[in-house]
């Protein structure tokens, strides 16, 4: 699955010196500081590090559901200030499905709502990314019935449809059982190898974001700096046994839990 890393001037998101905060009852929190990074057409860029050190609450930012107090976050060089259709969320265990529309209206459904699209468009639209997803066989079945990859390969189509510039995941797979997750990864590789969508994907597990990444964006603790930005695009289940995939796993671990952190915002590039 190898692809050459397009030059920072093509970069599809870019998150420059970006600080985020946010208030609880007590404290203003800072989640991350002067975080810099760039997601590039077709890349599997995942978000890594420990709890609380602001991996889901980057997602939000570049989700649009909240602004930056340093910095700023471009998609194609247009400033990020409130959620859009060229950023759409896949939500942990695809519950944004709804139970009571088949496969086929639930596809459907966003673009209704959106009406970015023409009214006698959507239904060959939606009849459209079914089948690149494989679903066409069950675009009459209801959630329930569906397997677990079924119900991931129906979240993202349904987001797909719209045609987003980005995916985000937000630890999809984090309340699952080992094997099931294995499968779920499995079947969310085999579907980015099909039709190359764009994705961002936060996960604090190292082997998942070793497998799921072509490139792996590694935070501090909290609150997060960048650590390293690591290529992992070789790295995959056919050579989850080799010294090489190991040998990730431990610089990694080193990253997390080793090391001295470096100076805010300080950036470290490593290849597998």
């Amino acid at each position: 699955m190898s692809m050459p890393a397009p030059s920072s001037s093509q970069a599809l998101l870019a998150v420059n010196g970006v600080t985020l905060q946010y208030k609880t009852p007590r404290h203003l929190v800072t989640a991350t500081y002067r975080v810099n990074f760039s997601v590039h057409q077709g890349d599997r860029y995942v978000i890594l590090g420990p709890s609380g050190c602001g991996k889901s609450t980057l997602l939000k930012a570049v989700g649009g559901f909240m602004s930056p107090v340093e910095g700023e976050i471009t998609i194609r060089g247009r400033k990020i200030d409130a959620p859009g259709p060229d950023r759409m969320m896949v939500f942990q265990e695809f519950e944004q499905l709804m139970p009571w529309k088949t496969v086929f209206q639930n596809v459907l459904f966003p673009m209704k709502v959106t009406k970015k699209f023409a009214r006698e468009d959507t239904i060959a639209r939606a009849n459209s990314v079914i089948e690149k997803v494989g679903l066409t066989k069950f675009k009459d079945v209801y959630p329930h019935m569906l397997s677990g990859g079924m119900k991931m390969r129906v979240a993202i189509a349904r987001a797909m449809a719209l045609e987003p510039d980005i995916l985000l995941m937000d630890e999809p797979f984090a309340a699952l059982d080992a094997l099931t997750r294995r499968s779920m990864q499995q079947e969310l590789l085999s579907l980015w190898d099909q039709l190359r969508f764009t994705v961002m994907f936060v996960t604090h597990s190292i082997e998942e974001a070793i497998l799921v990444g072509s490139r792996v964006l590694v935070l501090s603790p909290h609150p997060g700096r960048v650590r390293a930005e690591l290529d992992t695009d070789r790295l995959n289940y056919n050579n989850i046994d080799h010294v090489d995939f190991g040998a990730m796993s431990k610089r990694i671990h080193n990253l997390l839990f080793g090391e001295k952190p470096k100076q805010p915002g300080a950036k470290e590039g490593a290849t597998a």
